[in-house]
């Protein structure tokens, strides 16, 4: 018979990250039953949609969290394609995503922190000029109050959401000039950590030592000034489904329960985000 404390069993394979769960032998009332849940989409959600799979499992015997890191977009076409019962997207939804049926669940709120390498001296930038930087009209960091020294543009790719975030509240969709497009936070961090010169936008959560977070006109990049609107650059984080909640099945049903309660909010605070209720 298995022990208690083995109950979980965590398989990461390449972009997809597999949460199993074995009631034998562990605590937990079921209270939707036996089911598996599908959520696919947005990389910058990883550790809530981790977090939240781990703990719903433990208090939900006999359900399976499955979680796919394919990005926002591919999230939101799976649920509308039919292959998946949520899709997880760091952006809003767009008007023909509506359309087509699909239903935006905000489950926490982030920050997008602008970044630079740890040997630049600037501290803060206005709106105005981080729009000019990605859209290439500011080239070099002395223009900006800083040193003689050329601007890398690092961003995410096509298709991520906090690319697509990034750029719609900077009104400068389809107009960057990117060095760099990198597929993660973490190759963004790391390539603006190890870059003199360079800039990008990550997901608040992930923001490390080995970087700089810029203030926006003149707001730091905290949870305090993002609740009072102080610090623009923030994004709702979204679980989609295809039609609304109460006309999910009594297992999504249970989960957006879970997610929206005091318990789901309280790991959303827990790993950086800001809570919706």
């Amino acid at each position: 018979m298995m022990k208690k404390g083995m109950c979980r069993f965590a398989a990461l394979a390449g972009a997809v990250l597999t949460v199993l769960y074995s009631p034998a032998g562990c605590e937990g009332e079921s209270r939707s039953g036996s089911g598996t849940i599908l959520m696919v989409g947005s990389t910058s959600m990883e550790a809530f949609a981790t977090a939240l799979a781990e703990r719903y499992m433990e208090i939900d015997r006999g359900v399976t969290v499955n979680v796919e890191f394919a990005g926002s977009g591919a999230g939101i076409q799976a649920v509308l394609d039919g292959t998946a019962d949520i899709g997880n997207s760091s952006r809003s939804l767009r008007d023909g995503e509506k359309a087509g049926g699909a239903v935006e669940n905000i489950v926490a709120i982030d920050g997008i922190a602008v970044c630079v390498d740890p040997s630049n001296e600037v501290r803060g930038l206005t709106r105005r000029q981080l729009a000019d930087i990605y859209m290439g009209n500011v080239t070099y960091w002395s223009e900006v109050g800083g040193q003689d020294m050329p601007i890398v543009v690092v961003g995410r790719e096509a298709g991520s959401g906090t690319r697509s975030a990034f750029e719609d509240i900077l009104g400068v969709r389809d107009v960057c000039d990117y060095a760099n497009e990198l597929d993660s936070n973490g190759a963004v961090m790391a390539k603006v950590a190890s870059t003199p010169g360079a800039i990008g936008y990550v997901s608040l959560d992930v923001v490390g030592d080995d970087v700089i977070a810029l203030r926006l006109d003149g707001a730091a990049p905290t949870a305090e000034n993002i609740k009072s609107g102080k610090y623009a650059l923030s994004r709702p984080f979204v679980m989609v489904t295809e039609g609304q909640i109460d006309g999910q099945s009594r297992l999504l049903q249970s989960w957006f329960d879970f997610v929206l309660g005091d318990e789901g909010q309280k790991i959303a605070t827990s790993v950086g985000l800001i809570p919706v209720r």
